[in-house]
């Protein structure tokens, strides 16, 4: 890929769980956006199972993405920010959309509140809300942009948890980018680094931490 100074190859396979480490302002936020097709590529290539993304839009990609605010639009219901996820274009729901939506919302723990809107929820409620439309969605690539960093510790553990069982429910791809080495440790089985404007190649979580590169250390204070 080449975005901006970004530059590296990576190559990452269907079920894994990636943590993106690196200091502020390197990139991983661009290397998230490039693969959701929010930023364009000047070379390189964007790829999935054997398919080309490279020039397709974001709403074609089979991504799903968690950001920090949960990205919920404020004035609708809990249950029409899901349906969005079933139904994109506005459409009512069905009684099988409806029948999915609670059971979404059972499953991270929001049972008895689609009629809420997200504003009378609290930061965890939000995130939970979130993550059911991501279950709703159901596709093979979920990225996560420090989603839960507003999270007190015990929380944010709890939501990583929740991720992992539903991305193992899907099969799918998480890309985790954090500041946090303990959430990395936590949940990620892969750790990519992102410094001096490359994106490095990934290394299994309990190696990369027993023998950090340089340039982590340096970005953590370790020398």
């Amino acid at each position: 890929m080449d975005n901006s100074a970004l530059t590296g190859t990576l190559s990452l396979a269907p079920g894994r769980r990636v943590a993106i480490l690196g200091p502020s302002g390197a990139g991983k936020s661009t290397l998230l956006d490039v693969v959701a097709g929010f930023r364009p590529l000047r070379a390189g290539q964007v790829g999935w199972c054997g398919a080309d993304l490279t020039h397709s839009p974001p709403n074609k990609r089979p991504v799903s993405i968690l950001f920090q605010d949960g990205n919920l639009f404020p004035h609708l219901t809990v249950f029409r920010n899901l349906l969005l996820a079933l139904k994109p274009n506005g459409q009512r729901a069905s009684e099988e959309d409806s029948v999915r939506i609670e059971g979404a919302l059972k499953r991270v723990g929001l049972a008895g509140m689609s009629g809420r809107k997200p504003g009378t929820l609290s930061g965890g409620q939000q995130s939970r809300a979130a993550l059911a439309r991501v279950m709703l969605q159901a596709r093979p690539i979920i990225l996560l942009d420090e989603p839960f960093s507003a999270l007190g510790p015990a929380l944010k553990a709890e939501m990583l948890g929740l991720v992992r069982d539903v991305a193992g429910n899907l099969g799918a791809l998480v890309v985790m980018v954090t500041h946090d080495p303990d959430d990395a440790r936590r949940f990620a089985e892969d750790v990519v680094l992102v410094a001096d404007d490359k994106v490095h190649l990934p290394v299994a979580t309990a190696a990369f931490f027993a023998n950090p590169p340089e340039a982590y250390q340096e970005y953590v204070g370790t020398q």
